[in-house]
Formats: C-alpha cells, sequence, structure tokens
C-alpha cells in the first residue's frame, strides 16, 4: 500500500534521525538569541538556484514566514551561476553576522566540491548549518514505447543490452546524476548517460524518444505520469508516495534495497555566525517547517518539511557526503 511522503521520509533512517529531534528543536527558548539580532536591516536569502524553480519557490515561501517570525525583512536573492557553486561561494565569504543566509541544496552544497577541483569552498568549514528544510526523492521515467514498467523490468533490460540504454539528468554532479550511478552500481547494469543543462530539457529529451530513460525531482515527474506521457518505473525512497501509487521504490526491487537516495534543501549561515543567532533560525525554522499552510505548500510539491536542531543536520550532511563521495568514487565522476 502506497504511504504518505511523511511516512516515506521516516523510513529513511538519516532522515529520520534528523526529524526525530524537532520536538527538542522546538522546545529550546527564542531567548538564547542575541537581542541586537534581527535589527540592523533586512536579511539577505541567497538561493543558489534561478526564480521559478522549485528550490526557488521554497526559498519564497520560507523567507515570508520566517521574516514575519523574526519581525525583519528575508529578501530572495538568486544567485543561478556555474551549478549554484557561484551562490553558496558568496554565501560562504559574506559577514557572519546574520543577515546574509543560503537556501542550499545538495548539488552546490555537497557534491560539486567532490566533482569540481576549481570549487574552493568546504560546506562543513565556511557554513554553519541551520536546519533541514525539505526533503524529497526522485523518480525515474521511461520514454513513451520503451517496454519498461518497473525497475526489476529496467535492470533486466539493461542486462540482456549493456550499454544500449541512454539515460539523462540534468547535469554531470548532480545529485540526480549519483541516484543514477547508484542504481548502475547496486544492479551491476551499465547504461550511457546523457547530461543536460537543466530538468525541462530532460523532460522534453525524455518525450521526444530522443533518451530512453530519465530522472526527474518528483515535482517534474509526476503530472507526467499521472497523464502517462511517460512510464514512472522507480523512486528512489524507501517506500511509494501517494502522488503516483502505482510506481514502485527502491526497497522493492531486490537489486535496489537499501541504496536509496533523497534530494534535500537546508538552511545555512556563513561560518562562525554567533551561535545564538544561529539556534534563534534553527527554532524559528522549525516553527515555520510545523505551519499547516507550509507543510500543505511542501507536500503538494513532493517533498517533506525536516528540522532539527543545527547539530542533527550537521551529522545529517556529514553522512549524505560520505555517501556522494562513495558514489563519485566508484563511478569516477569528474567534472572537465
Amino acid at each position: 500500500m502506497p504511504l504518505s511522503r511523511r511516512s516515506l521520509v521516516s523510513a529513511a533512517t538519516l532522515v529520520a534521525s534528523v526529524l526525530a529531534a524537532a520536538p527538542a528543536a522546538l522546545a529550546a527558548p527564542a531567548a538564547t538569541a542575541a537581542p541586537a539580532w534581527p535589527a540592523g536591516g533586512p536579511i539577505t536569502l541567497i538561493v543558489p538556484f534561478g526564480a521559478g524553480t522549485d528550490v526557488d519557490a521554497t526559498a519564497r515561501l520560507i523567507a515570508g514566514k520566517l521574516g514575519a517570525r523574526l519581525k525583519q525583512s528575508v529578501v530572495v536573492d538568486n544567485v543561478p551561476a556555474s551549478g549554484g557553486v557561484l551562490g553558496v561561494s558568496k554565501v560562504a565569504r559574506s559577514h557572519a553576522d546574520g543577515y546574509t543566509l543560503l537556501l542550499g541544496f545538495d548539488g552546490p552544497v555537497s557534491i560539486a566540491q567532490l566533482v569540481n577541483s576549481s570549487v574552493r569552498y568546504d560546506a562543513e568549514r565556511d557554513l554553519a548549518a541551520v536546519g533541514l528544510v525539505t526533503v524529497a526523492p526522485m523518480v525515474i521515467v521511461a520514454r513513451p514505447g520503451l517496454p519498461v514498467h518497473n525497475l526489476n523490468e529496467l535492470i533486466a533490460m539493461a542486462r540482456a543490452r549493456p550499454g544500449a540504454l541512454t539515460y539523462a539528468t540534468p547535469g554531470v554532479g548532480t545529485v540526480l546524476h549519483l541516484a543514477m550511478e547508484r542504481l548502475q552500481e547496486r544492479a551491476r547494469i551499465r547504461l550511457v548517460h546523457v547530461p543536460y543543462r537543466g530538468v525541462a530539457q530532460v523532460s522534453s529529451e525524455v518525450l521526444g524518444g530522443q533518451v530512453d530513460v530519465g530522472i526527474l525531482m518528483t515535482t517534474g515527474a509526476t503530472p507526467l505520469v499521472q497523464q502517462k506521457k511517460l512510464e514512472g518505473v522507480g523512486v528512489t525512497s524507501a517506500q511509494r508516495i501517494d502522488a503516483i501509487p502505482g510506481v514502485m521504490s527502491f526497497a522493492e526491487a531486490p537489486d535496489l534495497r537499501g541504496s536509496e537516495l533523497y534530494a534535500w534543501t537546508g538552511l545555512f549561515a556563513p561560518a562562525k555566525t554567533p551561535e545564538a543567532v544561529v539556534q534563534r533560525l534553527a527554532e524559528e525554522l522549525g516553527r515555520v517547517l510545523q505551519m499547516p499552510e507550509v507543510r500543505k505548500r511542501l507536500e503538494d510539491g513532493g517533498a517533506t518539511p525536516g528540522s532539527g536542531t543545527p547539530a542533527t543536520f550537521a551529522e545529517f550532511l556529514k553522512k549524505e557526503k560520505a555517501g556522494y563521495a562513495q558514489i563519485v568514487k566508484s563511478a569516477n565522476i569528474q567534472l572537465e
């Protein structure tokens, strides 16, 4: 039976450890924040992705609610260049005063430095983890006419035709690329990677039959699967998801059980931001993510709201990066 998005994340061990800490975070007294903050003008929330994207929509939702709670405007600043690296770099170099924040995500925060030698920042060293904002699975889809309806059938076809099937992602070193590399490693199959410059191209190329398989975020994949324009092959989570209940999960495929992977977003500040400011941000973020209207908006977009303390988020990030590093090393992924 398909489970809710909330259930799918609770089943993932790493994510569950973060969510389990939410009550403690919410119980902490807001009085720990320095009295003078925020009082020095608007807070800038940098989004290392373009306007109109899922990450941008999440940032604007959180910014409005967070600003209301802090009684200080939170202004979203989109810095989309270089796959998000420019935006993360900008925050890493900013004054650690609580007035410049980052709505970061897996690719530029944790993966970029593993695949691109020109990336000079280290998120663990240069950013202060505030809190997990969302977690979401990815969806593997097949082109019209490909006789593949689930993960087991995809694996069987790939084994029968090694190197013949192609798959599209929005770029080398994205979490979607890493998910497909993990699938190939665990299932012992070989597909041909066709990287594009964005998710819109992935959708159009799979729809047009130029590539056999693509991987998309839940938001982009769900309507295409529901309208039967593309075949839903699998979701990278431990359980199926409500919006497309006929699509099997990684945990249901014997070759992929235990290899689930999720995309995430999180709130960060520059390293050395005062602990009291980081704690206040975490407390208010936790309260924002508990708001029914916020939870509904995020869940309607295919994500599960996160929460937790800065410490549990930092531990989550360490474990996620270790998993990414293993995939990158095994698949020898490097940007040219």
